[in-house]
């Protein structure tokens, strides 16, 4: 006997997955809540990775402008440690720069400034390129007008154009924990050389440094990866004792 073939006739039976109308308390439960995975986010990237900072005045020009930002690595020194010729953002914390201005973040400017979106200009902070490592020696000039460090003289690129390294002379070592620092527009920055009567030579502290500036992200026209220069220093011997 010949065998049928059953085939099923009718409808076919789908399973829609349909979703479950949400109430308005739990929508905007729901839409807080990515809120604040957002702004976890990126708080923790402004607290442990990169913060962005403001560049006021013009001690660091022609490399940084005023009115330019620029992004700071937060894993110097924490995790990588400062190099000469790093440029550093640091906390104010011998008072170069005297009273902090009276200045107050609005009620919306806060989270702003908290989340890493806005810089913060209520707080003494500077940027300069690192010079001297502890235990440095520390000396201007040569004969040629040039720096010596560890009794090598450099030549330093980045100092502005007709810019003399330096037109006072001083001769240091650097303590322990601390470092020499000075701008790249040198007859315009109030550096290391401007505090040498402090207890501390006009050193900073390690322990004060809030990044590594690695980038200019704004103007959009300036834009700009912020040279090393490891070849300035590549033959200066590390200092004694280290």
């Amino acid at each position: 006997m010949k065998k049928r073939r059953l085939t099923e006739s009718g409808p076919v039976a789908h399973s829609a997955l349909r979703e479950t109308p949400r109430s308005l308390p739990r929508q905007l439960f729901e839409y807080l809540f990515v809120i604040l995975i957002a702004i976890g986010v990126m708080t923790g990237i402004r607290q442990f990775v990169v913060q962005r900072f403001y560049i006021p005045s013009g001690s660091m020009e022609t490399t940084l402008m005023p009115g330019d930002y620029v992004l700071a690595s937060k894993l110097t020194p924490a995790w990588v440690p400062i190099e000469r010729g790093d440029i550093v953002v640091f906390a104010d914390n011998d008072d170069w720069l005297g009273q902090p201005p009276e200045s107050k973040l609005a009620w919306w400017e806060k989270p702003l400034v908290w989340s890493g979106v806005r810089a913060d200009l209520t707080h003494q902070q500077l940027i300069k390129r690192v010079i001297g490592l502890p235990g440095d020696r520390v000396e201007c000039c040569d004969q040629k007008g040039r720096l010596k460090i560890n009794g090598v003289p450099i030549d330093e690129p980045y100092v502005a154009d007709g810019q003399e390294p330096s037109l006072k002379d001083f001769s240091v070592t650097v303590p322990a924990g601390r470092l020499w620092v000075m701008g790249d527009n040198r007859s315009h920055s109030a550096d290391s050389r401007e505090h040498m009567e402090n207890q501390y030579q006009g050193t900073i502290s390690i322990d004060s440094v809030l990044g590594k500036a690695f980038v200019v992200v704004w103007p959009y026209n300036r834009w700009a990866k912020l040279a090393e220069y490891r070849d300035v220093y590549s033959k200066v011997p590390p200092a004694s004792g280290n």
